[in-house]
């Protein structure tokens, strides 16, 4: 069984990276090429770059800034943002990529993930869901709605449904993000994990609200295989390694 992955996540705009609550009131969060080499000297398992801006934007991610970070490091590189065809995926893993993040255009079109499994294997698909609570009709209980065009628009679609039949299309990892935890830093949507972890077999990156690696434990004995963060690690709070130091402490064996 593999050790739970500690992965840094860029959301870069116009050349920088920012960082926000709930996907929105950004600042500036620093150079991602500086960022990426910094992490990576920490012990960074993988580093994750999203083009937040792309897909409202209608453009595809902006492939130097993908070339600057993979000649800066030397571990596996994720990247999103602005993926609407096969053709975009094969520019980002030319520019160095290991892996493509697909969010909007999967939903828009379920058969995108086929096409890039077809062309490129699962191992490079990263199904990216952003998922927002939604209370059901009793009241008391309630699920996970998809939300795309980061965080502008909602579907009509159950996130860990979603989650399955993206898997079944293709996607081998599924990087899974909770907007209501997102920049709050009130720790990971546990229960989020949990509906996922269940419905596929397949990898799940959690990510949004991660204040403390105490919460990257409880993502991890959620059903996380790996726990992605950004504030933490933009704002100094902890260094990668502190944090990994700390989940050993807490009995998580990482990769040192």
């Amino acid at each position: 069984m593999l050790k739970p992955r500690v992965i840094p996540c860029l959301d870069v705009r116009e050349g920088r990276i920012v960082k926000g609550v709930q996907f929105a009131r950004l600042r500036d969060a620093g150079n991602p090429v500086e960022r990426a080499a910094l992490y990576a000297e920490q012990g960074a398992d993988e580093i994750i770059m999203l083009d937040i801006s792309a897909t409202p934007e209608g453009r595809s991610t902006s492939v130097e800034t993908v070339k600057a970070i993979r000649q800066a490091v030397g571990i596996p590189l994720a990247v999103g943002g602005g993926v609407h065809a096969v053709d975009d995926a094969a520019s980002l893993l030319d520019a160095g990529a290991d892996k493509v993040c697909v969010n909007t255009a999967a939903v828009r079109e379920p058969a995108l993930l086929e096409a890039l499994a077809d062309r490129f294997g699962s191992q490079c698909i990263v199904l990216a869901i952003d998922a927002k609570r939604t209370p059901c009709e009793d009241g008391l209980t309630h699920a996970w709605g998809v939300v795309v065009r980061s965080g502008a628009e909602a579907v009509k679609i159950d996130a860990a449904s979603w989650a399955m039949e993206g898997v079944r299309r293709g996607a081998g990892e599924v990087l899974l993000t909770s907007i209501d935890r997102d920049g709050t830093a009130e720790g990971y949507d546990l229960d989020l994990i949990r509906a996922v972890r269940a419905s596929i077999d397949v990898p799940v990156i959690a990510s949004g609200g991660a204040s403390t690696p105490d919460d990257l434990v409880e993502a991890i004995r959620a059903g996380a295989d790996a726990v992605l963060a950004a504030s933490i690690f933009h704002d100094g709070v902890y260094s990668v390694r502190e944090v990994k130091f700390l989940l050993m402490a807490k009995g998580v064996e990482v990769r040192m």
